[in-house]
Order: structure tokens, then sequence, then C-alpha cells
């Protein structure tokens, strides 16, 4: 596919917990081979401060994240993405923008570990959880063959990695916002 190291962008409703936990993971695990990115459709400005205390936890950066919405990745300027991925059901049912770049598309859903209410130690366990389920698609991503796939082997295999274990079972429509 590229001889330049992939973009991805995570995408979430308030980029705030999931897409910046995923941004996180593949920033550090695939420093090199991918540029990681996160964007939300309705930004609520600040990162959870829960997902930075579990990126934190596992030796991850918790530091220069923010909250943005994904118009900043819609822009002629910005970095063309080859791989764009919805990590809840709300983003994934939304209209997006058209990508540059003409990226390949999953839905990559899990439930959102900010809208459980309770006890600090009950927030941070979701967090975690959600963590090691977005590690997980993470690490069966980075491990594609990506050169030696075609288009539609790998569609397949993007699709996939989203219904792994914690996969929301929500139906969400179709998830493919490229441009033509």
């Amino acid at each position: 596919m590229a001889d330049r190291p992939y973009n991805v962008l995570f995408l979430c409703t308030g980029n705030s917990a999931r897409s910046i936990m995923a941004e996180g993971i593949l920033r550090k695990d695939g420093a090199g081979r991918f540029n990681a990115f996160s964007a939300g459709s309705q930004p609520k400005g600040r990162v959870n401060p829960f997902a930075l205390k579990v990126l934190d936890s596992f030796d991850y950066p918790s530091d220069g994240y923010r909250s943005k919405n994904w118009d900043e990745f819609a822009k002629p300027d910005a970095p063309a993405m080859d791989f764009v991925f919805t990590v809840c059901d709300n983003a994934a049912g939304e209209a997006c923008p058209v990508w540059p770049g003409q990226p390949m598309t999953a839905h990559w859903g899990i439930e959102d570990p900010a809208a459980i209410q309770g006890p600090d130690i009950e927030k941070e366990r979701a967090f975690v959880q959600a963590f090691k389920f977005l590690k997980n698609r993470i690490s069966v991503f980075m491990a594609l063959p990506m050169t030696s796939l075609d288009e539609i082997a790998l569609t397949h295999h993007l699709k996939e990695i989203g219904r792994l274990e914690g996969a929301t079972s929500g139906t969400v429509p179709p998830f493919d916002r490229r441009s033509t």
C-alpha cells in the first residue's frame, strides 16, 4: 500500500476517551509504521482524565492530547488518511466529511467508558476494559500484512477486527465515507 507510515484517524463523537486512547496506543505501538490521530464530530473540548490516567498506567504517553473536531482532518492541507476507524456507534452513524486520500474505513465500536456512573473505581475499570479492547484491535490491525493484501481482503479484515471481543451490539449503518 504505502512506502511511508500509514496515517490512521480514530473517530468518536466527543473525542475525549476511546478515540484518544486509540490514538495513544497506535502512536506508541505503531511508531515508525503509523501516524495516529483522533477527532470527534462534537468534541467535548477536553480529554477525559480517566483516559489519560489509564494511558499513563499502561506506560503510554498521556500528554499532548486535545479534543478536536474532525473537520480539521477534512481540510485540503490535512494529512491524507489511509485508514479511518470509528470507535463509537454514534460517530459511525453520522454523516462524516469526505476525507482526503480516500482512506479505508471500518467501525470498531466499543462501549463508552465515560458513560459509567458511580464511584471512580468503577469508572476507571471501564476505561481499563476499553483500553484493552482497543489495544487488542490495534495489535491485530498492526499485524496485518498490508502490502500483500488486496483492497477487498483488507476491507474484510478491518471489518472482522471490529467484531472482536468487546464490540458493541447495536446496529450501525455501514461506515464507508470514501470520496469519489
